[in-house]
C-alpha cells in the first residue's frame, strides 16, 4: 500500500459476505459503537437509486471515468459484476479516512476483499453469512431492490461466495443481530488493541 501516514499500521477492516446476509446492518451497528471507524465509500458505475446521494451511499462515476481511474492505478480493489456494473475502493478514499485519524472500514464483495487481503499489510477480513442459504434467499427477496433476474444472479454469486468463506480471517454467522454485532465489535476491538500494541513496541 502506498500510504505513508502515521496510521499505516492501524488495520484496515474489511467486511464481506453474501448479498442478503445483513452485513450492512451489522456495519451500521458497529459504526454506532465504535466512532473511531469510518466506512469507506465505494465508487460504482451503477445508476443512482431514488434517495441516494453522490458521496454518501457511493461515488457515482461513469464507465469511462472508472476505466481511466483503473488505468491510473487509483483503485485499491475493484470488481466487475455478472450484470455489468463495476465497483471499487479508491485509494484517495482510504487516505481521506486515515488522514482524519480514523480507521477505514470497507464493505466489499468477496473478490475485492481477497484482493485487499493480498495487497494491504495488516488488513483484517471478516465474512458474514446468513444461518442458511434459504434464509439468505428470503432476505434478498424481501429487500427487493433488484429485479427478479438480478436476484437470481446474486443468488448464484452467493453460492460461489460461500465456498470462499474459509479464505477470510473471521467468519460470523448472522443468526441473531445483537449476538453477531457483539462478535463483530469484539473482533474489531481485539485487532485494534493488537495493532496499537505493535505500534508502541520499540
Amino acid at each position: 500500500m502506498g500510504s505513508s501516514t502515521g496510521n499505516a499500521r492501524i488495520p484496515v477492516f474489511v467486511v464481506t459476505g453474501t448479498s442478503g446476509a445483513g452485513k450492512g446492518t451489522l456495519e451500521k451497528g458497529l459504526l454506532g459503537r465504535m466512532p473511531e471507524l469510518e466506512l469507506a465509500i465505494s465508487a460504482t458505475t451503477r445508476e443512482r437509486r431514488l434517495g441516494e446521494q453522490d458521496g454518501r451511499e457511493y461515488w457515482f462515476i461513469s464507465e469511462t471515468d472508472f476505466q481511466a481511474k483503473l488505468r491510473a492505478g487509483e483503485f485499491l480493489e475493484h470488481v466487475v459484476f455478472p450484470w455489468g456494473q463495476r465497483s471499487g475502493t479508491l485509494r484517495s478514499e482510504i487516505a481521506r479516512i486515515t488522514d482524519a485519524g480514523k480507521i477505514p472500514l470497507l464493505d466489499l464483495e468477496t473478490e475485492g476483499a481477497l484482493e485487499v487481503k493480498r495487497t494491504v499489510p495488516g488488513a483484517v477480513t471478516i465474512f458474514v453469512e446468513a444461518p442458511t442459504f434459504e434464509e439468505n434467499e428470503r432476505r434478498l427477496r424481501e429487500r427487493a431492490t433488484e429485479s427478479e433476474g438480478e436476484i437470481d444472479e446474486r443468488l448464484d454469486l452467493a453460492r460461489q461466495q460461500l465456498s470462499q468463506a474459509g479464505e477470510f480471517d473471521y467468519v460470523i454467522v448472522n443468526d441473531d443481530l445483537d449476538r453477531a454485532l457483539g462478535e463483530l465489535a469484539e473482533i474489531v476491538g481485539k485487532e485494534i488493541a493488537a495493532a496499537a500494541g505493535t505500534m508502541s513496541r520499540p
